[in-house]
């Protein structure tokens, strides 16, 4: 099969769903001192926020973005994403992050060793389940000068990201036979019963390429809502790999959305056999194709096909609070 050479370096971002974009600002800025790198749109539902937070210069792989949607509460369940990991330099930082959290009443757990790696859950102020987990790799991130967390503490991108699924056999088939990864491990987890987890690792390998699957059969199926996930991002770097990937998911059978060009990188769409929406992105353009890096996110940016509309586009959306830095 042609483009069996093809890898992903790891994650591009993760897209979640948040029912109240001011506090999700607040706490991602405020608390977990990201920068708000872009305050654009949904481009395919234009009366909700797309809200994406980074490092300093919005580095692919260090963002977790947002749909601003008027919904309730996710209803947990499996077929889902169920943990974002973000990534730590030292275990002393871990440390110094639980306290944090103390101070600000961010609910969180111990500090536990799962996988060989020193990690703490938390979650947002809307249930988004999340993690730090210890990774001394440097990464591409790029600390912000203008963050409320220390140069030294800030976050340095995603990590392993775990998804729920039901049954493996079809998950695995598609995550080593069509995104080529490799199953590298399994560890076990015990919460309300004991389940096993499978670890998948793209290209780029270490914490920022893996993909967490844990099994859980007879789990019932998620409700999506705010607090969840609504797709995983996998990064490729260049339009060529890029259009590869579109033709070796048509070669193989896995429907997908077809090229999307969303300005700031290019994007396909497809869903793992449980249903959780995945999409592979390109490295570029980046969010410095409309904005100087010095004002990223400081205003609503618009690709260019939507910029006609922006007096409409604006009318049709709430207030926020202020960007990152000022919260």
């Amino acid at each position: 099969m042609a483009h069996e050479g093809l890898t992903l370096t790891g994650f591009h971002h993760l897209t979640a769903v948040t029912a109240r974009a001011s506090d999700n600002v607040d706490f991602y800025t405020g608390v977990l001192g990201l920068r708000l790198v872009k305050k654009t749109v949904n481009q395919d539902d234009v009366s909700a926020y797309h809200l994406y937070y980074a490092d300093a210069l919005g580095n692919p792989g260090t963002d977790i973005t947002f749909f601003d949607w008027p919904v309730g509460p996710e209803r947990r369940g499996t077929r889902s994403a169920v943990r974002t990991g973000l990534r730590v330099e030292s275990q002393s930082v871990l440390n110094a992050w639980q306290e944090r959290f103390h101070e600000r009443g961010v609910r969180q757990s111990s500090i536990v060793e799962r996988d060989g790696r020193w990690t703490l859950d938390f979650e947002d102020r809307e249930g988004q389940r999340l993690a730090l987990v210890v990774d001394p790799t440097p990464g591409n991130a790029r600390a912000w000068d203008r963050s409320p967390v220390p140069a030294d503490q800030q976050l340095r991108g995603l990590g392993p990201i775990t998804i729920s699924v039901p049954d493996l056999r079809q998950t695995h088939r598609q995550l080593t036979e069509v995104l080529n990864m490799k199953e590298v491990r399994t560890y076990e987890v015990t919460a309300e019963r004991r389940v096993t987890v499978h670890v998948y690792q793209m290209g780029g390998g270490g914490a920022a390429a893996e993909l967490h699957v844990a099994v859980e059969p007879g789990a019932p199926a998620v409700r999506q809502g705010a607090g969840g996930v609504h797709h995983i991002a996998l990064r490729t770097p260049n339009d060529e790999q890029y259009e590869a990937w579109e033709e070796r998911l048509d070669a193989l059978g896995v429907s997908s959305s077809g090229p999307v060009d969303r300005y700031y990188f290019k994007s396909l769409y497809f869903s793992d056999p449980s249903g959780i929406l995945f999409e592979i992105a390109t490295d570029g353009p980046g969010f410095a194709a409309d904005e100087s890096p010095e004002t990223l996110g400081e205003s609503l940016a618009l690709p260019p096909f939507l910029e006609p509309r922006r007096r409409e586009i604006e009318a049709g959306l709430k207030p926020i609070g202020p960007a990152a830095g000022r919260a």
